[in-house]
């Protein structure tokens, strides 16, 4: 039987864990499927904690929700793709469109989690499991797109309805934060960015950012915004911290506003201002990624504004254990890439 390289994580977890092996080769697709050459992952924190035993995975967990590559060969009845195309995973292949439901809940269907993920060569799964990618754009460039890129994109356009004139505030210079930067300048909006590195201050100014904030020179962060916005406050916060940040970010939100809770970097649970939060009227709303209508969506704006995604760097993949801990490190700016 034909084998393939893969990257997988023994129980309980650890990036002591990871391990390449031997996996075997999925075959040819059978009707509604494609078999796809993969050549690109990239990192999230969702990936993290997977690997290193934060989310509890099967012994033997093919990593990685990301993926990106070139169609092989297509099954019987597929017509959304054609051999030669280059294509990207979706991180829930069960939520094809509409309004969250049951499903997607949990991870129980998200590869490199509930399921085998793409850290290997090939993958053979329902066409329906990716999209096409951008015209023009290198695998690693459209691995970026599965969950952070759809994530920026579903909290600015979908939940939040931006529009031009309006006013973002990102936290930290995350692939998330980075894409909804780039997504909120295309779209006409402003937008205030936050950092502890003024090295990655200054890139952030050079992506277009229209006002900075040195989060550790300045702890009341969420009273600059304020000041920074005339006392109204931003309308939209793209919120990746949770616990530790939130409190700041509806300080800076306006009256009627949007948080996009997307990240738990500072923890699962804590505090929430609720007075402060029902003064401001603001709406809190809850997010993971989205789903494949979402995502062809944003591969179309993608493709009409130009924007490109920022990668910091990029690894081979017997190197993930490597990329992992320059993910937890904190020095990337954007993505990490892992290319094969």
């Amino acid at each position: 039987m034909a084998s393939q390289k893969a990257v997988v994580v023994r129980a309980p977890g650890g990036l002591d864990q990871l391990e390449r092996r031997d996996v075997s080769d999925p075959g040819q697709p059978g009707a509604g499927q494609i078999r796809v050459e993969l050549h690109a992952s990239s990192l999230n924190f969702h990936d993290l904690l997977v690997a290193n035993g934060g989310i509890p995975a099967a012994d033997g967990r093919v990593l990685m929700a990301d993926a990106a590559g070139k169609v092989e060969a297509v099954g019987e009845g597929v017509t959304e793709f054609e051999v030669g195309d280059n294509v990207v995973s979706v991180f829930f292949p069960q939520w094809q469109d509409g309004l969250p439901f049951d499903e997607v809940g949990n991870f129980r269907g998200t590869p490199g989690d509930g399921i085998d993920g793409y850290a290997t060569e090939y993958a053979v799964r329902a066409a329906t499991d990716f999209t096409l990618a951008p015209r023009g754009w290198s695998h690693a460039e459209a691995a970026t797109i599965t969950t952070a890129g759809l994530t920026a994109w579903r909290a600015l356009i979908v939940d939040g309805q931006l529009k031009a004139g309006t006013s973002v505030l990102v936290l930290g210079t995350g692939g998330v934060s980075i894409a909804a930067l780039q997504i909120a300048k295309a779209m006409g909006a402003s937008v205030i960015a936050t950092s502890s590195s003024e090295q990655k201050l200054e890139h952030l100014r050079a992506l277009g950012a229209d006002n900075v904030i040195n989060y550790r020179l300045t702890p009341d962060w969420g009273r600059e915004v304020l000041a920074l916005t005339g006392g109204h406050g931003v309308d939209h916060v793209i919120e990746v911290g949770g616990p530790g940040t939130l409190e700041q970010s509806i300080k800076a939100v306006r009256v009627g506003g949007h948080i996009a809770l997307i990240g738990i970097l500072t923890g699962r649970q804590g505090n929430v201002p609720t007075m402060t939060l029902m003064a401001k009227q603001a709406r809190l709303q809850g997010l993971i990624v989205g789903n494949r209508r979402q995502q062809q969506d944003y591969v179309t704006a993608l493709e009409q504004t130009g924007i490109r995604p920022v990668i910091d760097r990029s690894f081979p993949l017997e190197e993930l254990a490597d990329a992992f801990r320059f993910q937890e490190s904190g020095g990337h700016f954007g993505k990490i890439a892992i290319e094969w």
